[in-house]
């Protein structure tokens, strides 16, 4: 579950939908990418650094 509050998820996707207003799939993508990045910068690391916190936590099958 996601440490970022709805609010900021909501200011993250009302910012994006205006930065890129004809694209609803770059949107998805740079709203994730925003969202990550706030999880990261609650984490205290950098975003390559909560990127491979992430990878460490998935079990191989």
């Amino acid at each position: 579950m996601s440490k970022v509050k709805e609010k900021d998820i909501e200011e993250i996707r009302r910012a994006v939908e205006k930065e890129f207003p004809d694209d609803p799939a770059l949107q998805q993508v740079h709203i994730a990418r925003k969202i990550i990045a706030k999880e990261a910068q609650l984490e205290g690391v950098s975003f390559f650094e909560y990127l491979k916190l992430l990878g460490k936590q998935v079990k191989p099958v």
